[in-house]
């Protein structure tokens, strides 16, 4: 699963990519994007900013309810549930970035390792890829977004974790975006290509990093 990526474009250069127009007014987001924190997302038709995570609503032991927890991430096998569904058949995205990052190492000592498509470096995008998403609007976080994760056998990222972000290559987008649900799901599996992976000493818990969000 993914609890953060890394989007180090500035907003012109992601709409220029997506071929969409800006509808971002003041937007504030950082290059490290985690659950719960704004990000890019590009979405019918426009590059938003949107909040990482669907609001899943929490209560304490004695019913009083709690700040909702940012679900980040849709597993391929639950996009048909309710939490999902709607979603999926109607609201698809795309969520651009650069890499993202997964936790390896020993418990209290995980370090974060990197992922990314060496082919983007040299291409127009300058490193720039994107990845599937569904986005709704919700009461509690405005508009959002979640990632959709499949498992990655057969991938290269299958060393690092049993999941990885649906890659998508450009001529995709539009049936990610505007396909049927059948033809949208078609796409959700393990990159086939090269992926470059990073293994740095970057402590994994760093702050919002320590959140592991999935339906």
């Amino acid at each position: 699963m993914c609890n953060l990526y890394r989007m180090t474009k500035g907003k012109d250069e992601v709409a220029k990519w997506f071929g969409a127009v800006e509808a971002l007014g003041g937007a504030n987001f950082g290059e490290e994007v985690y659950p719960g924190y704004p990000g890019l997302v590009s979405a019918d038709g426009e590059i938003r900013q949107m909040t990482w995570g669907f609001p899943l609503l929490m209560k304490g032991k004695s019913g009083q309810p709690l700040k909702p927890k940012p679900v980040n991430n849709a597993r391929t096998d639950k996009l048909d549930s309710f939490f999902w569904r709607h979603s999926f058949e109607n609201r698809r995205c795309l969520i651009p970035l650069t890499a993202w990052a997964e936790a390896q190492g020993k418990k209290g000592s995980m370090t974060r390792t990197w992922m990314s498509l060496p082919s983007a470096s040299d291409d127009a995008g300058g490193g720039l890829f994107a990845c599937a998403g569904v986005w709704r609007e919700s009461d509690e976080f405005g508009l959002c977004y979640s990632m959709v994760m499949t498992d990655s056998a057969g991938s290269a990222a299958q060393d690092v974790h049993s999941r990885m972000p649906v890659l998508l290559r450009r001529e995709d987008y539009d049936g990610w975006v505007s396909g049927s649900p059948e033809e949208a799901r078609a796409l959700c599996s393990a990159w086939p290509g090269e992926l470059k992976i990073d293994r740095t000493d970057q402590p994994w818990v760093k702050g919002a990093a320590s959140q592991r969000n999935l339906l």
